[in-house]
């Protein structure tokens, strides 16, 4: 009988056979980086790149046993420079090839959010209404002891894989979690909390034989009780300003973490972020056996931590790819900031310039409107007046953040408008201010000249602290 899990194998196939099958690489975007985040070159590239998996699908009905040629397993999703590779595939697995390249294990931390084993036809409180509890045939229960025989297999392989001061993260209800620590217990993992995640509002009990279920439990623990684990002891305590306790206040995962669909074992963001920056520290490597909707992948991004992602349900998986890719725009937002200036002046006759005021404009039969030419307080300014036509002022964007300018540029476009259903674009150039850009621009150009529009743009890059 299969064992259970969210990575399970289509209907079929013959067992301890990985399915081969892998749909074409999802398409991602490429987005830049604060250079200070870069991985660092001596940082080895994607540790799974050339990793090969001996047993490969086979038909349905074929035999177990069988020898096939090995394959080499391929990410459906990688970002290179940020250190995000996401794989299809069944995690026991690639978790055994994963222990043979590497005896003494390559990840930091593990974060897992194994299956619960709560599908069994009971109900619950879904958006007001009452639904049966069917998240999946993986999450359907085959009995307490092959359950936990799951939870033993799986927890072995990833003991294997952590490196000597590795810790692993578990979530769980308690259809599942005492079967895990039970397992860790066996295997020799040292145990280091049970946190209860409280949901401040939970769907309500519909029986009303019991009391609401408002918690899950995150079992942490170490790889064996030498190892020595790395625990973020400030970082915590500045979050709630004294010790923090095991008990963690959080709300479920809302409309903007979903915006792509939802996985229905779903975890915040903010869990899995707390738990990371609580275990790790900047580049580390963090694996997911159960990648599911790839919040693990997004903390990841998050905190610049490196990350491996493994999960079967190509559905899943794209979910994942798609929230990640997200992450990679929000990255970039968070590490830059774009300013814009765009001023709009009228030129005129030259005779309407009052003596004196700024003669270097009125050269042949133009020149600019009284207040709208440069000022000394701001020698790039069209419109100190505000007597334009349209003006967007720079954003009001100076927050207390340390930036560094990266890249300036100041447009400046000459119209034609004597006609506004008639106008139209006669010159374009890029100068340091009016005047230089008045003063370069052809004679001809000048005489067609009704309007100018000044764009600015800066785009600063955030200092890391």
């Amino acid at each position: 009988m299969p064992k259970p899990s969210k990575n399970r194998r289509p209907a079929g196939v013959a067992c301890g056979v990985h399915t081969a099958s892998v749909p074409a690489k999802i398409h991602k975007t490429h987005y830049p980086l604060h250079p200070e985040r870069l991985i660092h070159p001596d940082h080895p590239a994607n540790p799974l790149d050339g990793l090969v998996l001996e047993d490969v699908g086979l038909p349905a009905g074929v035999a177990c046993g069988v020898h096939t040629a090995a394959v080499s397993l391929q990410p459906i999703f990688r970002d290179d420079t940020h250190g995000i590779w996401l794989y299809q595939g069944n995690c026991l697995t690639i978790l055994d090839a994963i222990h043979a390249k590497y005896p003494n294990g390559c990840f930091d931390m593990i974060f897992a959010d194994p299956p619960y084993f709560l599908s069994n036809g009971g109900i619950t409180c879904h958006a007001g209404k009452m639904v049966k509890v069917d998240k999946g045939e993986w999450d359907k229960s085959r009995g307490p002891e092959l359950n936990h025989e799951f939870n033993t297999e799986w927890l072995r392989r990833c003991q294997r894989v952590l490196k000597p001061n590795g810790t692993i993260w578990v979530t769980g209800t308690h259809h599942v979690i005492f079967s895990v620590g039970y397992a860790m217990q066996q295997l020799g993992f040292k145990i280091l909390n049970d946190i209860a995640w409280e949901k401040p509002n939970p769907p309500p009990n519909l029986s009303c034989r019991y009391f609401t279920h408002s918690t899950e439990t995150v079992l942490w623990a170490a790889k064996n009780a030498e190892s020595r684990h790395a625990f973020n002891y400030k970082a915590m305590k500045a979050v709630t300003g004294k010790q923090m306790k095991t008990v963690w206040t959080m709300p479920a995962p809302g409309k903007a973490e979903k915006t792509f669909g939802k996985h229905p074992t779903q975890k915040p963001v903010g869990l899995i972020e707390r738990c990371i920056l609580a275990a790790t520290k900047d580049g580390d490597l963090v694996l997911d056996p159960f990648l599911g909707g790839g919040t693990t992948a997004v903390a990841c991004l998050r905190t610049y931590r490196l990350f491996v992602g493994i999960e079967l349900d190509f559905t899943h998986l794209q979910l994942a790819a798609k929230r990640a890719d997200r992450e990679l725009i929000e990255v970039w937002l968070r590490e830059f900031r774009v300013r814009l200036s765009v001023g709009v002046a009228w030129a005129v006759p030259s005779a309407s310039v009052p003596e004196g005021r700024h003669p270097e404009l009125a050269e042949g039969s133009l020149s600019f409107l009284p207040g709208l030419c440069s000022t000394k307080n701001d020698p790039n300014d069209l419109d100190p007046g505000h007597r334009s036509m349209d003006r967007i002022s720079e954003m009001a964007d100076t927050p207390e953040i340390a930036t560094e300018s990266i890249f300036h540029e100041t447009k400046f476009v000459f119209l034609s408008c004597a006609q506004a259903r008639t106008g139209s674009v006669v010159h374009t150039t890029v100068d340091a201010d009016v005047q230089s850009a008045w003063t370069h621009t052809p004679q001809s150009v000048k005489l067609q000249t009704t309007h100018i529009v000044r764009c600015e743009t800066e785009i600063l890059r955030v200092k890391s602290n």
